[in-house]
């Protein structure tokens, strides 16, 4: 599914922010990437969504050389990557509905489609009552419900979340680890890029430890071990 491979990110004048890093993600798996602040793991969702291009080394995901990926291709592969971030980046004008849909707009999708996905991804989240409300109306767990149903809507293989819990309290971290879970579950593959240990070790699944840009640790039952 997801393959890097020696791959380095160098920024201007002195800083290494990946070196040599080398892992595969298998289909369905969950896995947590966890390191602390300037370890890498921005650089990692950055390269992942082709934001930015590797300086050396290859990514493969799904097959696809990403390494260095055309302007064109990029919106393809970001539809088959929903991205979950911690700030939630919902558009404040719109409700609940206008969010989520906005992202099939976006890619051309017909009326048609888009009330038919919709209704299921809110579902999913358990967001089907607040419809029509607007972000400002909602909780920070249900703002970042609404992200999660945006990031579904294209039926992903591939969920990226990153920091989805940092700017949620302990209720709402649970309801939306347990949303991850459930989501894998339904057979997407799940990279949740975290700091919070109590999440890392509640999981008991595979972990991914960056540190000054390099994997010095890579568990299939792992713990947040920093």
């Amino acid at each position: 599914m997801i393959k890097f491979k020696r791959v380095s990110k160098f920024y201007p004048p002195d800083t290494e922010a990946l070196k040599n890093v080398s892992f595969e993600i298998l289909p369905k798996e969950f896995v947590s990437i966890v390191g602390t602040s300037g370890a890498g793991k921005s650089t990692i969702v950055k390269l992942l969504t082709a934001a930015e291009n590797p300086d050396q080394g290859q990514i493969h995901v799904g097959g696809w050389d990403i390494s260095y990926l055309p302007a064109r291709d990029v919106p393809l592969l970001r539809r088959q990557i929903g991205v979950v971030f911690q700030d939630f980046k919902l558009l404040p004008q719109k409700t609940v509905y206008e969010n989520v849909a906005f992202a099939l707009e976006v890619s051309g999708a017909s009326l048609r489609r888009i009330r038919s996905i919709i209704p299921q991804v809110l579902k999913i989240v358990g967001l089907e009552e607040k419809t029509h409300r607007y972000p400002r109306m909602l909780s920070g767990g249900e703002q970042q419900r609404v992200a999660l149903a945006r990031a579904l809507v294209h039926r992903p293989k591939i969920i990226l979340a990153d920091e989805p819990t940092g700017n949620l309290d302990a209720i709402n971290t649970r309801e939306i680890i347990s949303l991850l879970k459930k989501i894998n579950e339904f057979g997407a593959t799940v990279i949740l890029v975290t700091h919070d240990r109590d999440v890392v070790n509640s999981l008991k699944k595979r972990v991914i430890t960056l540190d000054n840009g390099r994997i010095i640790n890579d568990q299939p039952c792992g713990k947040y071990i920093l």
